[in-house]
């Protein structure tokens, strides 16, 4: 994992590390069960590994106690197995905020000006002179970018879109976005007071409202039986032409089949792709269209956040190990990440606190 303040946290506390050297970019659970052994007292993996039954007991009966998740995400962990064996379950939410929603506008702005196909142009030599149409794209200003799941990083996304290229917004969520709203409406005074148009926002009645009106759509939810195949032939139908679709959410909200065929079928209709349905695979077509610009799961790949989700994953791990308490917001993570700081005494995310009887910190 990047970094080494997280393997300073865990030696210095008295913790013996190993560190899997295995050139394989996928476990599988007999690798893991082989590396858990005899004596293990908590595991940090990773959102490629199966984590359920087997692997939890496994580590019960080798004294361990906790498993951190260095992903904000859980959905390759079994927390119910995780209950059973009185196994601690951490993630890092907090840290990836702003690195994923910025992923996500790239994204947007790649997709929209076109700029993979013009970067595989210019390399392949084909460059003649400009052209009035040569890699004619999308216009985002004034534009409406319509996001569904307007959280912590739904909403980050929606403030850079809005701020950056003054479009206007309309979102579906569960819960009303108050904060987002605030923001585009005080944003919209600025701009109305410095003599620009003024943006505006809309919360949907239904997610169909989105994807017909939205010339962007940025995909944030979480992924559970009601989301998955989100993204379907029918929703796909009554989006707009030219519209632009981003995921750097989870693959399985977007039915890829049924997406390929849409890309064939519409060649000015653009996707931005950070994650997919069968990681680490494409559906068959979708690397041959043109129209998609796709990216290895990255959304969270900078330096900064990576090495705070080692950090905040090593924490997990060793807060348990200590009897330390759950930290009160999983979403306000800033006093672990302080290099110049001793890290506060508690556990920064346990999704099943509750669940195996973990004390809150009040601090």
């Amino acid at each position: 994992m990047p970094g080494t303040r997280w393997i300073r946290l865990l030696t210095e506390n008295d913790c013996r590390l190993e560190i899997c050297t295995d050139p394989k970019t996928i476990l599988s659970v007999d690798d893991i069960l082989a590396l858990i052994g005899d004596r293990c007292d908590g595991v940090i993996g990773q959102l490629t590994e199966d984590w359920g039954e087997v692997l939890f007991s496994a580590l019960r009966r080798a004294g361990g106690t906790a498993f951190s998740n260095m992903a904000v995400g859980y959905n390759n962990v079994d927390v119910e197995a995780a209950n059973r064996n009185g196994i601690a379950v951490g993630n890092t939410p907090g840290v990836l905020t702003e690195t994923t929603a910025e992923l996500a506008a790239s994204l947007t702005l790649a997709a929209a000006r076109r700029i993979v196909e013009a970067d595989q142009f210019m390399r392949a030599g084909l460059y003649d002179g400009w052209l009035p149409h040569l890699f004619v794209g999308n216009l985002l200003k004034g534009q409406t970018v319509g996001v569904i799941g307007a959280g912590r990083i739904g909403s980050a996304y929606a403030r850079m879109m809005i701020e950056g290229f003054k479009m206007n917004l309309i979102y579906y969520d569960l819960y009303q976005a108050t904060r987002l709203e605030k923001f585009v409406t005080a944003y919209g005074h600025f701009l109305k007071a410095n003599g620009e148009q003024p943006v505006t926002w809309k919360r949907a009645a239904t997610m169909e409202d989105v994807l017909r009106e939205a010339d962007v759509i940025s995909l944030h939810p979480v992924l559970d039986k009601t989301t998955y195949h989100l993204i379907n032939p029918e929703r796909l139908a009554i989006m707009k032409k030219e519209a632009i679709l981003v995921n750097a959410s989870r693959g399985p909200v977007i039915d890829e089949v049924a997406l390929v065929e849409h890309l064939k079928a519409n060649p000015m209709f653009r996707v931005g792709l950070d994650v997919f349905e069968d990681e680490p695979y494409m559906k068959p077509g979708l690397a041959d269209m043109k129209n998609a610009v796709v990216v290895p799961h990255i959304a969270s790949a900078s330096k900064w956040t990576r090495e705070g989700m080692a950090t905040l994953s090593a924490l997990n791990i060793l807060g348990k190990i200590k009897g330390y308490p759950v930290w009160g917001n999983p979403n306000q993570v800033e006093p672990f990440l302080d290099e110049n700081a001793t890290p506060p005494p508690a556990c920064p995310s346990i999704v099943n606190a509750k669940q195996i009887g973990l004390p809150s910190a009040k601090l």
